[in-house]
């Protein structure tokens, strides 16, 4: 059984495609943990085991994987590299302690590392890099590891570099521990053409080191060597305050530089003890900190879950005392009692069962209904609630249907579900279009869920593009009559009105005004009126969308004893509004948002270029910090459906934004006879 200070809990990170699951199979393999290598072209790897994922060939969950290493239990979570996923990543920097950053030797650095490196500066955790895939033609360590440190800063120091014969990586030196390892993990003699390399690298981390310290800067300035363990102690300060950040090497397909990575994250990476604390919050929103307390009340973390038909996987760490199997906890968000007993070490799709999960572990419960992601676990009383995910904002929005009618209540029940285990997407019924609305990060996430609905609960579903919320209005004053008589045995129907329309611009409501007089139109039929006339602003006549800022004044009217009522003079001021609209200058309106766009210098005039051709308005530019800028522009909401796409395009996914709407404009008219023309198509699609 570990104890806190014997677990370490790693983030893998890094873009996609760059060697993270298969970092986890080369470390399960050399701990003997698996007898073969699992590849991700067969389906094999432990941590992609979901059945998209192997179709995809590629992470769409976070795994766990545990490695057990000389006396240690690393808990590795890898990440999704693709950003559409960029949830997960939010999720599993709540439970590590630290971050490697996958890249390969022959790409070198790209837009998943500098994400990463930034994920981990936020977070205010330690990073470390992974150089990976040294048998690649053209692969170029040195190359990288002079990219890396021009890029991230001198605290960028190598642990591991690699032993060349030619371009070919034979082995690789593990620099604190002054050894050299060949692909078989077998121990070599320290290359002597390397000794003036280690000594060089060597002399920066002294350097970095006796930043940690006052009284190693001491020793430092007077020359004088560090012991051994002030080293050690050193390297492990200045990785937890990021003034040391270490990069390895190897390559996960022979093994090369796999256990020296291991021996350097077991003796340097930080403990659940010297990790961050977590942040918990209170009712007030008050925040504090929470440290890891082996001996306090039993208290974990719910960071993750997998939902299925078959009931779900809440993956938590323990952040107080230990959990185990036979309590009875509270869940902090609900006041709600739950019943453990199903607990397990996970590892991959395979859970291992455990009467026990030690302070600073990561296990996961089995068939807690109520339990969410974020929430906290711990005996009553004795509980606090932790801060909630923050997830990027969801801002590319299609619309969901069920491929077979009478299914919607499927489609909504399954996105609940998918939910549970995805809360970086939200789904919702806009009651004014009638579509159900999905929002994700981008079109690869949404696709995903669409497939996971199929796969998981049986139910097709289909994206279209989202209906815009187009308004009506008119620019011009009119006076109309609008009569009503009818008669067909006994009683008749007789109202008669005459309205004057015109625009307005105190309320998108419609203002309704009574100017008669002389009783030409009695007052028990005035609100009749004004019924009629709100029965029909909800469909314009240009294109049947509402109508708003108008102002409908009734100003002389005339009325039949006995062949008056309530629904003749309804359907006299709806007779009005029908004729006297399209002679009032009638236009569309259309939903107009405040965007945010924050993107590198360098794509500043694509990004500006791009704006304009969606007749968007840039209101000011602004530098935001690490050589960004945030644009500031008003856009018309119906030009950016595709603009999550596009914008990842541009900027080789670097760039974000966010959208809110703020007001009503008129269309251009130019623009105004497609919607037109889209919406007849619609109605009669319906029709």
């Amino acid at each position: 059984m570990y104890t806190a200070k014997d677990i370490r809990n790693i983030a893998l990170l890094g873009h996609g495609g760059d060697g993270k699951s298969a970092l986890c199979e080369s470390m399960l393999f050399c701990t003997k943990a698996i007898t073969r290598l699992g590849k991700r072209a067969d389906g094999t790897t432990v941590s992609d085991f979901d059945d998209e994922e192997k179709k995809r060939q590629y992470s769409i969950k976070t795994s766990v994987i545990p490695v057990e290493y000389d006396g240690c239990k690393i808990n590795v979570l890898d990440n999704p590299g693709y950003f559409d996923f960029a949830g997960e990543v939010v999720q599993s920097l709540r439970v590590a302690d630290a971050g490697v950053i996958c890249l390969t030797a022959k790409s070198g650095i790209a837009v998943g590392t500098e994400k990463g490196w930034k994920s981990l500066k936020d977070a205010e955790l330690p990073a470390m890099f992974y150089i990976s895939k040294l048998d690649e033609e053209h692969a170029n360590y040195f190359a990288v590891l002079d990219a890396l440190r021009s890029t991230f800063g001198a605290s960028v120091i190598p642990f591991t570099f690699p032993i060349l014969k030619g371009e070919q990586a034979v082995g690789v030196v593990d620099l604190i521990a002054k050894k050299a390892y060949d692909v078989n993990g077998k121990k070599i003699d320290l290359p002597a053409e390397d000794a003036d390399r280690i000594e060089e690298y060597m002399m920066e981390l002294n350097e970095q080191v006796a930043e940690t310290d006052e009284a190693l800067m001491e020793k430092f300035f007077a020359e004088e060597p560090f012991t051994e363990e002030e080293l050690a102690a050193g390297i492990r300060n200045g990785i937890l305050q990021r003034s040391v950040t270490p990069v390895f090497c190897g390559c996960a397909m022979n093994g090369l530089g796999t256990l020296p990575l291991l021996a350097n994250l077991s003796k340097f990476a930080p403990s659940p003890l010297e990790g961050k604390p977590m942040v918990a919050v209170d009712e007030e929103g008050n925040e504090s900190e929470v440290k890891l307390n082996p001996t306090g009340s039993p208290m974990a973390f719910v960071f993750n879950t997998v939902a299925d038909q078959y009931g779900k996987n809440s993956y938590f760490k323990v952040i107080s005392g230990d959990i185990e199997d036979t309590l009875t906890v509270v869940n902090a968000r609900t006041g709600d009692n739950e019943k453990l007993g199903n607990t397990f070490f996970p590892k991959g799709k395979d859970n291992t069962k455990t009467a026990k999960v030690c302070c600073g572990d990561i296990g996961v419960f089995t068939k807690l209904a109520s339990v969410r992601t974020g929430d906290t676990l711990g005996l009553a009383g004795k509980t606090v609630s932790m801060k909630p995910m923050e997830y990027a904002e969801p801002c590319y929005r299609m619309a969901i249907y069920a491929k077979t009618k009478g299914q919607e209540d499927k489609v909504a029940a399954g996105l609940a579900k998918l939910n549970e285990e995805d809360a970086s997407f939200t789904y919702s019924n806009d009651p004014e279009t009638k579509e159900m609305i999905i929002a994700g990060v981008c079109d690869i996430h949404l696709s995903v869920i669409i497939a996971k609905l199929q796969s998981k609960y049986k139910v097709e579903a289909e994206l279209r593009p989202a209906k815009i919320a187009y308004r009506e209005t008119i620019k011009k004053k009119v006076e109309i009559h609008g009569r009503h008589k009818k008669q067909s045995g006994g009683h008749g129907q007789f109202g008669d009105v005459y309205i004057r329309f015109e625009p307005q611009s105190e309320s998108e409501d419609m203002i309704f005004a009574d100017e008669t007089v002389g009783g030409c139109v009695p007052k028990n039929f005035i609100p009749s009126v004004e019924k009629g006339l709100r029965n029909c602003i909800g469909k314009g006549v240009l294109a049947g969308y509402p109508v708003v800022f108008l102002k409908s004044t009734l100003y002389f009217g005339s009325y039949h004893p006995v062949d008056s009522s309530d629904m003749a003079f309804q359907t006299a001021a709806g007779i009005a509004f029908k004729e006297g609209l399209p002679t009032a200058a009638p236009t569309i309106l259309e939903p107009i948002g405040e965007l945010k766009v924050y993107v590198p210098d360098a794509n500043m005039g694509d990004i500006i270029g791009d704006l304009n051709k969606r007749r968007g308005r840039v209101m000011g530019m602004n530098p935001c910090g690490a050589g960004e800028q945030v644009v500031e522009a008003e856009v018309p909401m119906g030009e950016m459906s595709s603009y999550a796409i596009d914008l990842r395009s541009m900027t080789q996914g670097r760039g974000s934004y966010s959208l809110k709407f703020v007001r009503y404009e008129e269309v251009p008219q130019m623009n105004q006879a497609k919607i037109i023309e889209d919406a007849k198509k619609d109605e009669e699609e319906k029709g």
